[in-house]
């Protein structure tokens, strides 16, 4: 772990030597204590507000090609295990490039931790960087925007800084960048595991009524067990999968998935098949991802943000209902409003920024959010949604 130690002769004391860099593009170096895997990684730093849930954040698919800064001082405290993972392509490179902390990681305290935070970091070959300023860090993602870097953990803390500085300064910018082929499964798969309950563990379902076809741009387990509690059999199909594919499955609905990367990339192969489903008045509901391929589908554009938004205490109002909800939130770009087209009304909206939160259209049985109603991990104010699309899909299977 990152302990501090005595590196100094006998007789005498200086500052331990740095086991861990965080080396940004501009050539900024920050210093701190290494855990998890050793080497070096690269990706854009984000900082992401939630207190609770690491583990289900660490392995969100969306989270691909980023290093997260924890703005919650203490995390690894309840340790790890193997209930809490929401990847579902277990055989995909580790989601995300790297963890910043601002304490030490201690010992687990938690019944159900099976493993400390450290080692289960160093098994998904995650690099780890702990005793930074995280609030300074927070501080310079907000004024400049999310930056990319490098994170380096060298146990003996020996860096080629010079070296570290110009990978950094060379990496691309997530705009442009299709990461959905890193996290997509491989082939098609069934889903029918149900929600975790209190010393039972997840379920199963038993009788389905209604047949969804999940398109994975990286689709977290709680997204899938939540359609499974509303008697939804789910077949997962690759990002790749054509719209004729899917048809020929018979389904009685459309989940378009979160995901990783910037949306317009990947909608260079999945919204023209959004877009042939879509006219075939397939009841269809998109996450995070899925809400700005939809939203693409018909027409509208998406662009970078600032500093996104990523954590689990985000205001959303839901113009439908006319509530405030709290969400979960993982996204670095967002649906622009100003080019929805008319047969797109906005029905959601950030109360953080203004920034568009969900649509729907009104020419054909879809509808899409941009933050994580399933909530892994997060409020469950928005679970409504996924009893939104089930009554969609009743009322078209009806007529």
């Amino acid at each position: 772990m990152s302990k501090l130690q005595d590196t100094s002769p006998a007789g005498g004391w200086e500052e331990p030597r740095a086991t861990a860099l965080l080396v940004l593009a501009d050539g900024t170096v920050l210093e701190g204590f290494g855990l998890g895997a050793t080497g070096t990684s690269s990706g854009e730093v984000c900082f992401n507000t939630a207190m609770t849930g690491y583990q289900e954040i660490l392995t969100d698919p969306s989270y691909a090609g980023q290093i997260i800064t924890f703005t919650f001082p203490h995390i690894g405290n309840v340790g790890t295990n193997d209930e809490d993972i929401e990847t579902v392509n277990m055989a995909a490179s580790a989601e995300i490039r790297g963890i910043v902390l601002h304490a030490d990681v201690t010992e687990p305290s938690n019944y159900r931790a099976s493993r400390h935070f450290d080692v289960w970091l160093r098994n998904r070959g995650i690099v780890g960087l702990a005793g930074l300023d995280t609030r300074a860090l927070t501080a310079l993602i907000r004024e400049k925007g999310m930056p990319n870097a490098v994170i380096a953990h060298e146990p003996k803390g020996v860096f080629d800084i010079p070296a570290l500085k110009a990978k950094a300064a060379a990496l691309p910018s997530m705009a442009g960048l299709d990461l959905v082929p890193m996290v997509t499964s491989s082939q098609r798969y069934g889903w029918n595991e149900t929600s975790w309950k209190w010393n039972e563990g997840y379920g199963e379902l038993a009788s389905p009524k209604h047949h969804v076809v999940a398109i994975d741009y990286g689709v977290k387990r709680n997204i899938l067990r939540l359609l499974a509690d509303r008697g939804c059999k789910v077949t997962v199909v690759p990002a790749t999968t054509t719209a004729d594919e899917i048809l020929g499955l018979a389904p009685d609905g459309v989940f378009l998935s979160n995901g990783p990367g910037d949306p317009a990339a990947t909608g260079e192969y999945s919204v023209p098949v959004i877009r042939a489903l879509l006219d075939r008045k397939i009841p269809t509901f998109g996450i995070c991802l899925g809400h700005q391929m939809l939203a693409l589908a018909v027409g509208a554009k998406t662009e970078k943000m600032h500093q996104g938004h990523h954590g689990a205490n985000h205001p959303v109002k839901d113009f439908t209902t006319g509530k405030v909800e709290i969400v979960s939130m993982n996204h670095g770009f967002a649906v622009d409003r100003n080019s929805l087209p008319a047969n797109a009304e906005e029905t959601h909206v950030s109360l953080f920024d203004g920034s568009n939160c969900g649509i729907a259209l009104k020419d054909r049985p879809a509808f899409s959010v941009q933050h994580h109603p399933e909530a892994a991990p997060g409020p469950q104010d928005s679970h409504y949604l996924f009893d939104r699309f089930v009554e969609m899909i009743e009322k078209h299977k009806a007529a």
